[in-house]
């Protein structure tokens, strides 16, 4: 049923979206601006209303008469402020309740998304309760049906039992003092909504606050003109001792008012009260969106920046929310501004316009950054050919200098570049070697950052595997090597106050140990935890090392962590998962950026269960390889 009604609402929107570009064009259709729309709306309240304000005067026998002389008296501009200060509210409503509807038909409201509908709901009622409010001060008729009707409604609630009608609306209970109050309220409840506002948009990535100014500037030009061709008038003025019967009404905001006295005040209440804790509690009712619990990884180019995609996120989001330089204009899937080509990955792709992204652009690997939400880790470029340039890498030629046994399947391979070539990288990066038929097998560097003729790889023989079998069996010192680099962007994100802890696990330690000894040369005296996960004892390779950092430098701790230890290892130290290790000794990572480096399922399984207890999705760094037919880093 929800998703008949979503598919519906998608037809819908989509259709309009589609008339709204041939008659504005995609840059500017108001469709598109629905969230932005509402900011400018209140911000025409705001401004008419204060101009309105100058000139109110609050009293019994004050307001009525100030009203109209505010209307007709200076129409010029009093009477066209209060007109666009009523045709904005209603505008207001309008663009919130389409911007809700519209979150609601695309699915994106669940997940991180959670935040965002919960405080818009929030934000909703408090215009209503502001419009309603409004309402009561031109002290007219229908300012006397809505003060009567609120009261009444209140005083159906058995904490109010008639109180409010007995001190509030009597005639003899109405003095100055109430309309202070109700002018009190009018200015009161817009600051909070204005606070409510910017607390909406905070986990929103560069959120539109302003539709694009020609729109704008249109926009205020259809208030004024309406306000012209109609303006805003009061009825008869308020008189308690008799009862309106004919009444200009506003559905807008005064939709459920006819059912106070067509229905039981307090089942209206329930009715009420039932419709919005439905609304707040969507973001988790069934049916919940499937595959949409993993934290993924885009990469773009150029540059190949990198940033977590968080669940249900679009791509154009989790970039922008990275401070990415994506380009876009809409965030809809109709102008088109946002389109890039998949390089590798998954994506699925919903309610954009064909105008924007064509059958055969799809089918060419096409996609709209800001309708995309990744099924797998994903690489794109946003420029053309961003990527070619992105990737072209130096290439060498080096002999081998020195092979030395590190452990029972780890190699310390030694590559010794020609007289006056170097190479220059950063700690963290990798190379490619590159085999005979143009195959790669990617590793890592081993050293700080900086530039050398002597490159230090950690190779781990793999069974079967082409260029390790000849690492361990039958390469000699001076053999050529031919490989590229550097490459990768997995390196430290320094300055930061954070203390930081790097995971490795097996070989993951050669970058890893790049990184450190990097850190230790800038002088970073924040905490360093090293958490090195193997198999076995006999796979820890260079134990020494780590445990000559934890002499020399005081705030380095090493914690090596065994899987599958055998019996005769007699190991006494951490077993388990390496990440589980970590977990167990930081209940709260929210303070603490990751480094991370193994295959990809310990990264798959650490980086979410890191995230899980705190840690910031921006302040886990990761490199995970894969030791398969093409050993190649992911």
């Amino acid at each position: 049923m929800l998703k008949r009604l979503q598919g519906f609402l998608q037809w819908f929107f989509l259709r309009m979206e589609a008339v709204g570009n041939r008659v504005f064009g995609d840059r500017l259709n108001p469709m598109y601006y629905l969230g932005a729309t509402s900011y400018w709306m209140f911000w025409i309240v705001v401004a008419s209303g204060l101009y309105v304000y100058v000139f109110y005067e609050t009293g019994v026998d004050k307001t009525y008469a100030s009203m109209e002389s505010i209307t007709h008296g200076q129409w010029w501009a009093g009477g066209i402020m209060r007109s666009v200060h009523r045709y904005a509210s209603d505008a207001m409503v309008l663009t919130m309740l389409l911007h809700l509807v519209r979150h609601f038909a695309f699915d994106r409201y669940r997940s991180f998304r959670a935040f965002s509908w919960v405080t818009g709901v929030i934000v909703l009622w408090l215009v209503y309760a502001s419009g309603v409010n409004g309402f009561m001060l031109p002290w007219d008729k229908l300012a006397q049906f809505v003060v009567i009707g609120t009261t009444e409604w209140l005083d159906s609630l058995p904490v109010f039992n008639g109180i409010l009608t007995r001190n509030f609306i009597t005639p003899e209970a109405i003095t100055d003092r109430l309309f202070s109050l109700l002018s009190f309220l009018h200015i009161g409840i817009p600051l909070v909504v204005m606070l409510a506002l910017w607390v909406h948009t905070q986990r929103v990535p560069r959120a539109a606050q302003m539709p694009p100014r020609p729109l704008a500037w249109g926009l205020l030009a259809m208030l004024l003109v309406l306000s012209l061709a109609k303006p805003v008038v009061s009825q008869a003025p308020a008189d308690f001792g008799t009862v309106p019967t004919t009444l200009e009404f506003d559905w807008f905001y005064l939709t459920v008012y006819p059912l106070i006295y067509a229905w039981d005040p307090l089942k209206l209440w329930l009715a009420c009260a039932g419709v919005t804790v439905l609304l707040l509690a969507m973001p988790w009712l069934p049916p919940a969106r499937t595959g949409r619990g993993q934290t993924y990884h885009l990469t773009a180019h150029p540059g190949r920046q990198s940033a977590p995609v968080r669940p249900g996120e679009t791509l154009l989001d989790a970039g922008l929310r990275a401070s990415i330089a994506l380009p876009y204009e809409c965030r809809s899937g109709g102008c088109g501004v946002c389109k890039a080509t998949m390089i590798g990955g998954q994506v699925e792709m919903s309610g954009y316009q064909p105008s924007a992204l064509s059958d055969e652009e799809r089918s060419a690997g096409r996609i709209l950054l800001c309708c995309a939400r990744a099924l797998s880790d994903v690489e794109f470029e946003y420029e053309e050919n961003a990527a070619a340039r992105g990737t072209e890498v130096a290439a060498y030629e080096a002999r081998v200098e020195r092979l030395e046994r590190l452990a029972h399947d780890v190699m310390l391979l030694a590559l010794r570049l020609p007289e006056g070539r170097r190479i220059e990288f950063e700690a963290g990066q990798y190379l490619n070697v590159v085999l005979e038929d143009g195959a790669r097998r990617s590793y890592s560097f081993t050293t700080p950052s900086g530039s050398t003729d002597l490159v230090e790889l950690h190779v781990r023989r793999m069974p079967g595997g082409r260029f390790t079998t000849r690492v361990f069996e039958s390469m000699k010192v001076g053999d050529p090597i031919a490989f590229e680099g550097p490459v990768g962007s997995f390196v430290l994100h320094e300055p930061s106050d954070k203390p930081l802890i790097f995971v490795a696990g097996a070989t993951g330690f050669a970058p890893v140990k790049s990184l450190l000894e990097q850190a230790f040369r800038m002088g970073i005296q924040r905490p360093l935890h090293l958490y090195w996960g193997v198999r076995q004892r006999r796979d820890l390779y260079l134990t020494e090392l780590p445990q000559q950092w934890a002499r020399e430098h005081p705030n380095f701790h090493f914690v090596p962590v065994l899987s599958d230890a055998p019996a005769e290892d007699e190991w006494s130290g951490r077993t388990g998962l390496v990440h589980e290790a970590i977990l167990a000794d930081f209940p709260d990572l929210s303070g603490f950026s990751v480094y991370a480096c193994g295959s990809v399922r310990m990264v798959e399984a650490a980086r979410p269960a890191f995230v899980a207890q705190g840690l910031h999705e921006g302040a886990c760094y990761s490199d995970a390889f894969i030791p398969a037919g093409g050993a190649a880093k992911a």
